[in-house]
């Protein structure tokens, strides 16, 4: 079999596999929408989405579910493709928007606009997105900077060092201030940074939606370049690839994805370092291939987790971020163990 036929049968399996995840995910989606304090049936869910539902009905669906869904999958997606880009520029497996410190700097953004507004309620809680995005940017940033060499650019192992010490040094800093909110801010800040979806309004939807249309296509069509980093610095500069700018460009991509999604439904780990992993596993190596996979995934894992964590212990709820660490931590220890053994 000469490589243009085994790259067709990859790409088809690539895509067979992505139909298989929407597939999936649509199942999820048919089951969260009757999951909830107030169930409907399958059938009465269909009967609101032709129009027929009585008022309560219409409120649930399209006020309360509908949004919640839209901002898990829209998230899912963004965190999943985030991952996939911070693992291939720093050609690292184990990087992702937690381990660089992308998530400690949106929940000190959080921090601080909670200190400050001491609210979370009527339109000044529209200003939490916009804190927490520029909480994980900044950080972002000062990692870069930190990473930079002026010979060489951006390293990647310093920037897995480096992310890791800031993430630990922010993450105390925002301890640090929270014990200083009231019980009721203090219990909201704690709700966020377990990893809960609070963006549940269509305002967060179209706040969110712009950055993941416009950033997952972006890096889908530079998956040539994430593949040319793979294979070392000196390979892609000699193919005419501009390392240092690349790998800029690509960061910046990733944590536009990750601090957006990251802002509407908390502090979520292990998303953007399970996602690309499973994807790779099933679909190769190649990005152009297994970048939607992993988009998928990342949508699936947060839409049963926030679904799971609805359903189970009602009339309470479980935080989407802490179910996702429950599968996401051994998987994490499996990884470790086979790349050390």
């Amino acid at each position: 079999m000469d490589i243009q036929q085994l790259n067709v049968r990859k790409q088809r399996r690539a895509i067979w596999i992505t139909g298989l995840m929407v597939a999936i995910a649509i199942v999820i989606v048919l089951i969260s929408l009757n999951t909830g304090s107030i169930r409907l049936s399958p059938l009465r869910v269909m009967w609101t989405w032709l129009g027929q539902g009585s008022t309560v009905e219409n409120l649930i669906m399209f006020q309360y579910r509908l949004p919640r869904i839209l901002i898990t999958i829209l998230a899912g997606i963004g965190l999943g493709v985030a991952g996939a880009v911070l693992q291939g520029v720093s050609r690292n497996s184990l990087a992702d928007p937690g381990i660089l410190g992308i998530n400690a700097g949106a929940g000190f953004g959080l921090i601080i606009f909670v200190s400050f507004f001491r609210t979370m309620e009527g339109p000044i809680a529209l200003l939490i997105p916009l804190f927490t995005f520029g909480g994980g940017v900044l950080i972002a940033l000062v990692i870069f900077m930190l990473s930079y060499d002026r010979q060489r650019g951006l390293l990647p192992i310093r920037l897995i060092l480096v992310g890791i010490a800031v993430a630990a040094g922010v993450s105390a800093i925002t301890l640090l201030l929270s014990l200083k909110l009231d019980p009721d801010t203090y219990a909201f800040a704690a709700t966020w940074l377990a990893g809960s979806v609070w963006g549940r309004e269509w305002v967060n939807v179209w706040a969110l939606l712009p950055w993941i249309a416009l950033f997952v296509p972006w890096v889908y069509l530079r998956s040539r370049t994430l593949d040319m980093f793979v294979l070392g610095d000196d390979i892609a500069a000699s193919l005419g690839n501009s390392t240092t700018r690349s790998r800029i460009v690509l960061l910046l991509l990733a944590v536009g994805l990750a601090s957006s999604s990251v802002a509407m439904v908390g502090s979520i780990g292990f998303i953007g370092l399970i996602a690309p992993h499973i994807a790779r596993q099933l679909v190769g190596a190649r990005h152009q291939h297994f970048v939607p996979v992993a988009a998928m995934i990342g949508m699936i894992m947060l839409l049963s987790a926030d679904t799971i964590g609805r359903s189970i212990f009602q009339p309470n709820f479980v935080p989407a971020g802490v179910v996702v660490a429950l599968i996401g931590g051994p998987y994490f220890i499996y990884i470790l163990f086979k790349k050390t053994v």
